[in-house]
Order: structure tokens, then sequence, then C-alpha cells
């Protein structure tokens, strides 16, 4: 199958096929083979990008300058920009698409990631928001690749902890597109929305994805991955001795 994804802004998994997703899981594999055989790469020679952060990363951060720098890139780090404050979030998107080759955001709303794609032309990636982290999870389903001697649509995953956060509906997302086995494990008003979950229902039909949402320590049972988040979902803060209450249950311990 022929896959063609320049040009693209990369907001959600939802905007992808599984043939796409399993195209960049596979690329990356080859990207990091490579890496590790010392061969550098020069897929991104003469291309610029900035990386916009409302949020704090270390990880984030050094993972997209990384990528860059071993495919020929430069970055700039913006974190200090006059963008919502005295320019709006649409010309500043005018401008550096005039600057550079692509934009990474990472913030507080997936509004603003759509706004710059909106008017950025170029490509822009999500690097987090509220409501979605597209691209750990095509780092996290890597990992499974390199660690889990079956195919991802054999793979069971539960996902231990606040279910209703940008991870919790990023991985839901991710594992129905390629067929997985999900488990939403948490306490019933951390499931995720409704509506999502209804959502990936349809295109669990196509995909032949299963969607477990669980109380019961139970669903981790013959599960092939457990994954956790923070205790603490970004904007909730002052609910933190709540959360605790509510997710100890679902910790994740060595």
């Amino acid at each position: 199958m022929s896959v063609n994804l320049r040009g693209r802004n990369f907001l959600t998994l939802k905007d992808f096929t599984p043939g796409e997703i399993g195209y960049m899981l596979n690329l990356s594999l080859d990207l990091k083979r490579k890496k590790r055989a010392g061969i550098r790469g020069d897929l991104l020679d003469r291309k610029s990008i900035v990386l916009i952060f409302e949020k704090a990363s270390t990880r984030t951060r050094c993972a997209f300058e990384t990528a860059a720098f071993d495919e020929g890139g430069s970055v700039t780090f913006l974190t200090n920009s006059q963008m919502g404050k005295k320019e709006s979030i649409e010309d500043t998107a005018k401008v550096l698409g005039r600057f550079y080759d692509g934009i990474e955001f990472r913030g507080f709303k997936q509004e603003t990631v759509k706004t710059l794609a909106e008017y950025a032309g170029v490509p822009v990636w999500n690097g987090l928001t509220d409501q979605y982290h597209p691209t750990q999870i095509l780092a996290d389903f890597l990992t499974v690749m390199e660690h889990c001697d079956k195919p991802l649509n054999r793979v069971k995953f539960v996902y231990a902890g606040d279910a209703r956060n940008n991870m919790g509906n990023s991985l839901m997302i991710g594992a129905v597109k390629m067929g997985m086995h999900f488990v939403a494990l948490a306490p019933k008003e951390l499931f995720p929305s409704k509506e999502l979950v209804a959502e990936m229902k349809e295109i669990a039909k196509e995909t032949g994805a299963v969607i477990e949402l669980s109380e019961s320590l139970d669903a981790v049972k013959g599960a092939d991955v457990i994954y956790t988040d923070v205790w603490v979902s970004m904007g909730e803060e002052a609910m933190f001795e709540q959360r605790i209450k509510q997710l100890k249950p679902y910790q994740v311990n060595m």
C-alpha cells in the first residue's frame, strides 16, 4: 500500500488510517536502527522547525530536537512568544509558517494547535494538549512492537489510571485504530467520555479492536502491556488529594 503523508498535520490519531499509523511505526523502527548503526539521515536537510512550548517538558523537547538534528534539520525552541498575548494565534501561525517548514506545539488547549494548523500553511504536530498526546502513542506502540512477540492486533493493552485524560484518550484511539484489545482500568467516574467510546466502537467494527471499561483489577489478567500515567491530570492540580484517593488502588508498582 502506497502511503503519502507529505504536508499532513498530526493533531490526533483520529486523522490517520491503521495503514498510515503502521507506516509511521515502521518508519520509526527503520530510523532508530539507522541511528544505532551510526547512519546519519538527511530527510530534513535544509529544513527548519519551531517548537512552541507553553508547557514544560524534558522528553518531548529532547525527542523532537534530536529527531530533527539526526535528519539534518535545525530547530528553534520557543517558550516566550507573544502568541495569544500581543499577537493572535492566527497571526503567529501565519508568521511562523513563513519562517519554518514545520511547527510543533505543546500546550494547554487542543483548540490552539487546531488554529495553528488552520493558518500556518505548513505541517503542525501536536506534542501534547489537554485532549490528546498522539506523538507519545507512536513512541509507546514502537516500544510494544520491540518488546512484545506478537503483532499489535493481538496485543491486550491495559491502561490503569485516569482514563479520561489526554493519555487515556490517545491510547484508546491508537489501540482501536490498530485493532488491539484495549482496557481502560479506572474508577467509573474516570472512564473515558461516552462520546469518545461510542466513536471508537464504530471504528472497532472495522479494525476488530475490543474496548473494555473496568473498575476491577481482574481486567489485567492476560495483559501484554500494563500502562499508567500521572496521578493528577493537567489543569486539575487542585484535586490532588481526591485523585490520590481515587487512583491508589490502580497504581502500578514494581
